[in-house]
């Protein structure tokens, strides 16, 4: 007979790829995102497009030109039967086609006369996306987004070069989704792992039971085995120490193909990478948010002070146990029980946890689903929090610029973005003929020259081939996004929307620049 199981909802078969990266949570965070885009310009399409696919909630569509045949050449949604008509509503109806559980709207509004006289029109917004924007207006709107917590991504793209920045309040991430999120505690092995490996005789067990013990028995055993020979408490942790327990471990082989030896040599490098608490989570149990968190605090910031008081507490200087335990060569007799081992100690962790939650709450009306706290501590050792700057406080610190200019040109292709902006304000147009280049490059230097940077290495900057590929960007595309560079960088944009919606995944902080003329990307924090 057949056995019927559950039938999975056509939701779940429709978004099932993304379900597997970002899960219900994600999805659900992107379903309620409500997004404004400022100007239909090609990459404005391209970003919403990727938006849309994946199901977010509600978009708005804001700019009042009208098609024209340059549009139609340059825009995949626009078709030639709407010249003349309106922009925004030709590149709504199209974008709907996509996915009919998003609501895609236009409204027929000069963008830059909302900003400047109705700011209160972004108020429903989430997220605020902005192509090609006149400088000053996107001074004002940051303003606008900063004063109201919103998150704001300024995409610029000309030619074959493509920059977009975001600013965004406090941005706090449970689930990185790191590669390698495994800690299987073996520098400092808790006692019911000691207890368990202990149970383990390698020598008394005949050939097929000595090729089926996990490595981590096998790892452990002949740590143990250093120790007391060495009469240390220290593990190997020096390159040669490590290289003769690898030998050690490989002369017990009973056979070549022992994949379990194999792979307790190839993880010899845990015993000393994943017991400590990095960098990034010790400044977050440092941050005065989660020194002083209360009930009224936001419930990352009450997890954080949690788990550093379990770290100072009941955990010994180790965050709580994840529980995890990657595929390894064994039987499933010996897997289920080193599994039960880290699963218990996960749980007796996780419900220390929950007690120093609970009585941060307790008295108050706030509470924090298990669930949650249960994730919190599953990702303990990877949480991050990024605290962005306004785009009003965007500006490349002069020592920096200095050290980007020698090891990375793109940074030359930023300031000629910024150039760009000094160029339209002074002369009311971009660059966009051979005429311009002087003057162009006239402004990138003055805006360098802002920054503090000496007359010397502004000279640097200015001699490098770079800047003037950078200027040449500009003047030989003018004032035109290209259709390959606007489905990229919009691929790039909505790739970081999605990142701060669903609130997991380590999004850039705070710029990211895509050159097309040499297909790379860099990342500057400015």
């Amino acid at each position: 007979f057949l056995i019927m199981s559950n039938p999975v909802d056509l939701k779940t078969q429709k978004y099932d790829r993304q379900l597997r990266l970002w899960a219900t949570t994600g999805q659900q965070a992107l379903e309620e995102a409500n997004i404004c885009l400022l100007n239909a310009t090609p990459t404005g399409c391209e970003i919403l497009k990727n938006l849309v696919l994946p199901g977010v909630g509600l978009v708005t569509i804001v700019d009042e030109q009208k098609v024209t045949k340059q549009d139609i050449h340059n825009n995949f949604f626009l078709d030639p039967d709407s010249t003349g008509q309106s922009k925004a509503k030709s590149a709504a109806e199209l974008l709907q086609e996509l996915n009919e559980d998003a609501s895609v709207v236009h409204i027929e509004r000069n963008p830059s006369d909302l900003i400047h006289n109705s700011p209160e029109f972004f108020d429903p917004f989430s997220v605020i996306v902005t192509v090609n924007m006149v400088h000053d207006d996107m001074l004002k709107l940051s303003t606008i987004c900063n004063e109201s917590n919103k998150i704001l991504i300024a995409v610029k793209n000309k030619g074959l070069v493509g920059v977009f920045s975001i600013q965004s309040p406090e941005h706090t991430v449970i689930e990185t989704h790191p590669d390698n999120a495994t800690d299987l505690r073996l520098a400092t092995p808790f006692q019911h792992l000691v207890d368990y490996v202990d149970t383990f005789n390698l020598d008394e067990l005949d050939q097929t039971d000595h090729g089926q013990v996990p490595f981590v028995i096998v790892l452990l055993k002949y740590v143990d085995a250093w120790k007391k020979e060495d009469n240390s408490i220290q593990i190997p942790l020096s390159y040669q120490q490590k290289k003769e327990l690898e030998k050690r471990i490989a002369a017990g082989k009973r056979t070549p193909d022992e994949e379990n030896f194999d792979e307790a040599i190839s993880n010899a490098w845990r015993l000393c990478s994943n017991d400590h608490i990095s960098d990034e989570v010790r400044h977050i149990f440092e941050e005065p948010s989660c020194q002083s968190a209360h009930s009224d605090s936001p419930h990352f910031w009450i997890l954080a002070r949690a788990v550093r008081d379990f770290v100072e507490n009941e955990g010994g200087g180790h965050l709580p146990l994840s529980g995890k335990l990657p595929d390894m060569k064994s039987d499933t007799l010996n897997y289920i029980g080193l599994q039960n081992v880290y699963r218990e100690k996960a749980l007796c962790d996780l419900e220390a946890v929950k007690k120093r939650v609970r009585g941060f709450l307790e008295g108050s009306e706030v509470s924090i689903p298990d669930e949650t706290i249960e994730i919190f501590c599953k990702n303990a050792s990877n949480v991050r929090v990024i605290q962005y700057r306004p785009l009003t406080e965007n500006h490349v610190l002069a020592e920096k610029l200095v050290n980007w200019v020698k090891t990375d040109e793109n940074i030359c292709y930023l300031l000629g973005y910024y150039g760009a902006d000094k160029f339209r304000s002074k002369y009311g147009h971009l660059p966009v003929s051979q005429v311009d280049f002087n003057p162009f490059k006239e402004e990138v230097q003055a805006y360098i020259e802002s920054l503090g940077v000496s007359s010397a290495d502004t000279q640097e900057v200015m001699s490098s081939e770079a800047t003037d590929k950078a200027i040449l960007n500009f003047i030989r595309f003018g004032d035109m996004e290209t259709p390959n560079l606007a489905a990229l960088v919009g691929g790039l944009a909505a790739q970081e929307a999605i990142k701060l919606i669903t609130h997991q995944y380590i999004p850039i902080n705070n710029t990211c620049v895509f050159n097309g003329i040499t297909s790379t990307s860099s990342v500057f924090e400015i």
